[in-house]
């Protein structure tokens, strides 16, 4: 009960610090309206109108990204964190690109792919992929070197010790780059939604909502979509202490 006791506090003080700027006017009601409202039309929308089929749209991408990029990344960069001289010659490739904005790359991807849906899903994945390469090779480069020579000393061939030890030896820290890239998958779905050529999904919606000047959606789209990026956080955090229980150890 605890655990939920500080985000509900958290949750509710945000939602008073709201309330206190409207009684106060910092901005003008049209552009700044009360929760209460905000919560209306933003029930109202996904009862009577498109907000849960845009929502289910967002996941179904940012999941699509993210499986992509889980099965490019945790190999990639474990065989590249297997080999450390072979990942210091690229680490400047992968740095740079994982540090570039994605929305800077919207352009390079809708000339390789058109301004369709493959965009979205080509751009996020790579965004996360780099994300989960890094992690995953650091956790294989910073593994335990007395595991692994205890595993050479008994014997065990080089594809075994992969398997057996560094690939689990990092597995904590493919876990943290897996819950950063879906989190980071998430984030560029949605700006790609908002820019690139679409019909649903969240962006789509907050950026209809804000042209239309309903306001009140377009902040419970905002949280919606905050809130969907917190609970794949929160699902993760959990994924690693129910099966990583060793990490640290």
């Amino acid at each position: 009960m605890k655990t939920f006791a500080a985000p509900v506090a958290g949750a509710i003080g945000f939602i008073l610090l709201w309330q206190v700027a409207v009684w106060l006017r910092v901005a003008d009601p049209i552009l700044l309206p009360p929760p209460s409202e905000a919560f209306t039309d933003t029930w109202a929308a996904l009862t009577r109108g498109t907000l849960a089929l845009d929502t289910w749209r967002t996941v179904q991408r940012t999941m699509l990204s993210f499986l992509i990029a889980t099965v490019i990344g945790v190999p990639l960069g474990v065989a590249l964190g297997a080999k450390e001289s072979v990942y210091r010659s690229v680490e400047f490739v992968v740095d740079f690109f994982r540090s570039t904005p994605a929305s800077a790359m919207f352009p390079l991807f809708i000339v390789l792919f058109g301004p369709g849906e493959s965009t979205k899903i080509a751009v996020a994945a790579f965004g996360a992929a780099l994300v989960i390469l890094f992690n995953a090779a650091y956790g294989v480069i910073n593994a335990r070197r007395t595991r692994v020579l205890a595993a050479r000393i008994m014997g065990a061939s080089g594809p075994r010790i992969m398997a057996d030890v560094l690939v689990w030896e990092a597995l904590p820290q493919i876990l943290v780059g897996m819950r950063a890239g879906v989190s980071l998958a998430l984030v560029i779905v949605v700006v790609a939604e908002m820019f690139i050529g679409s019909t649903d999904g969240l962006g789509h919606r907050v950026i209809n909502a804000q042209m239309l000047f309903e306001s009140g959606l377009m902040y419970g789209t905002i949280f919606v979509a905050g809130a969907l990026g917190y609970a794949l956080n929160l699902l993760f955090l959990l994924i690693e202490k129910r099966f990583v229980h060793w990490a640290g150890r």
